[in-house]
């Protein structure tokens, strides 16, 4: 006799939110997904891989509904995007969770050049490193000056010493 052993699966909302931005990391014509005044203000500040910013989601026990603020590149058509999003964000729910994804809700926050992204992305963590970087490469290059000018000095002074003691040679044979 076999006894049918219960099971329940109940996922986190960021377990959804997660497979949802991990599906829609390599979208042609999506630039970011926007998570709102603090999380951008984040993004400007240091380079972070949370997939989840932006991604708002409800979990039911079978179905899933997910809500998006987007940065679209300029020139794309946004329905056919928000088509293509649709597909992965269900196909990926529905393979990871079996969960139906019910509805989905776009917002088109801003639509930019990817040359105005790429600025807009550029953090606050990467300026300073780039600063240290180019401070550090050019305290090498001074170093490296004052390495060849002491070893010109030194070379100097051996040469200068050379020239006294001949000639202090050729004084005391002369005497």
């Amino acid at each position: 006799m076999t006894q049918e052993i219960k099971t329940s699966i109940a996922y986190n909302d960021k377990v959804i939110a997660k497979i949802v931005g991990q599906a829609l990391e390599n979208i042609d014509g999506l630039l970011a997904i926007s998570g709102g005044f603090l999380s951008d203000f984040k993004d400007k500040l240091i380079n972070s891989d949370d997939v989840t910013d932006g991604v708002n989601v409800e979990v039911g026990s079978e179905e899933v509904a997910v809500d998006l603020k987007i940065v679209v590149e300029y020139g794309k058509d946004i329905p056919q995007l928000v088509d293509q999003i649709k597909a992965l964000v269900a196909e990926n729910i529905a393979v990871m969770t079996r969960l139906n994804l019910v509805e989905l809700n776009v917002k088109v926050v801003d639509v930019k050049s990817k040359e105005e992204h790429e600025q807009d992305s550029v953090t606050l963590q990467d300026k300073v490193t780039d600063a240290a970087k180019k401070t550090g490469d050019f305290a090498s290059q001074q170093a490296e000056k004052i390495k060849d000018l002491t070893v010109d000095g030194i070379d100097k002074a051996k040469e200068v010493t050379a020239e006294g003691l001949n000639q202090v040679k050729g004084k005391s044979e002369n005497n």
